[in-house]
């Protein structure tokens, strides 16, 4: 038998060494060590040897077993590497440094607004922050005013991750961080992708990108606020755009406000994606709670501030005519094509 395994050993080695091709591979695979291979026939004829003979043998065929499966591996791996080496110089020479021809794409309507509108904020002093997707439920919830056992929490089906983590549901988890940052006084805007588990429509999208807004500081009130938004809006649009402030309720903010934009999709006349109201929800306001500054370690008896959470999707929706949100995050580049950065 050991004479056998040695003479399998030997033709094995020649057999090999004419493998030239992941095909010629896979057929030597096959006739050693599939189910009616040379190896696997070895190993079915062990039952025939005396105990001893099988413990001796066992490890001889186990042995050559091993040796042509890593064998085998090493012959591929080798054939893959000479295959891109070959790709590689039969690949056709050009200068990098050439531009590019054809088309030179876009950005992405939304890229094109939050550039905008950083553009306009910085303008009136506000510093432009980024802050991670994946936040702790301290920094969503508990550090903006909305407790565990706090019912706002079923306004938002968030998306949890198994370490207890979760997908940002707003640009507000930002709020605590960048008021720890600065301190008072203090103006930022920090952009934003949000997630939420939600059924999808018109006007409504599981992924969506917002920009938060705070302002600290010394007898900040809701006049500065919406001085604030309609500078905003009248830039963005380069027009003006009828708005209205309504009562909301926000944990994060009292009093606070929904700041609706007329639809400019119907004109007011009440469409889809305005739910034929005739007015888009575009941006949750108020002025920050004195639990959240305190949270913040801002002393709410020396400062006050208002805080924005603007729908930057929906400002996009509005701005270019898009009458459905999901068109902005389907990757169809006939629909997006046509915007241009100037």
């Amino acid at each position: 038998m050991k004479e056998t395994i040695d003479g399998l050993r030997e033709s094995f080695e020649q057999e090999l060494s004419k493998a030239v091709s992941s095909e010629a591979v896979e057929k030597l695979r096959v006739a050693y060590l599939g189910k009616k291979g040379s190896v696997t026939e070895l190993l079915k004829g062990l039952k025939n040897a005396s105990a001893d003979q099988k413990k001796e043998l066992g490890q001889h065929i186990n042995q050559l077993k091993k040796q042509v499966e890593e064998k085998l591996l090493h012959q591929i791996e080798a054939i893959q590497a000479a295959e891109e080496q070959r790709a590689i110089d039969g690949a056709e020479q050009y200068d990098v440094t050439l531009p590019a021809g054809g088309d030179p794409g876009s950005y992405h309507p939304i890229t094109i607004v939050q550039r905008q509108l950083e553009e306009i904020f910085t303008s009136m002093g506000f510093t432009v922050e980024d802050y991670p997707e994946i936040v702790t439920d301290y920094e969503c919830f508990e550090a903006v005013n909305v407790p565990k056992d706090h019912p706002a929490r079923d306004m938002q089906d968030t998306y949890y991750l198994e370490n207890g983590q979760l997908l940002k549901t707003q640009t507000s988890a930002a709020q605590n961080a960048i008021l720890r940052k600065y301190g008072a006084p203090c103006r930022s805007i920090f952009p934003g992708r949000c997630f939420r588990n939600e059924a999808t429509d018109a006007s409504h999208e599981n992924t969506f990108f917002q920009m938060e807004g705070i302002m600290v500081d010394k007898d900040i009130s809701i006049s500065n606020l919406i001085y604030f938004m309609k500078t905003m809006l009248s830039e963005v649009f380069e027009r003006d755009v009828k708005v209205r402030l309504r009562p909301g309720f926000f944990p994060f903010v009292e009093p606070g406000f929904e700041l609706d934009i007329n639809c400019l999709i119907c004109g007011g006349e009440g469409c889809s994606t305005c739910h034929h109201s005739g007015w888009v929800e575009l941006c949750p306001c108020g002025m920050i709670h004195p639990n959240v500054l305190k949270m913040g370690g801002v002393d709410p008896e020396k400062y006050t501030g208002f805080a924005f959470g603007l729908g930057l999707t929906r400002l996009v929706m509005m701005k270019y005519g898009v009458k459905d949100i999901r068109d902005l995050n389907s990757g169809n580049l006939k629909a997006l094509s046509q915007f241009r950065h100037e």
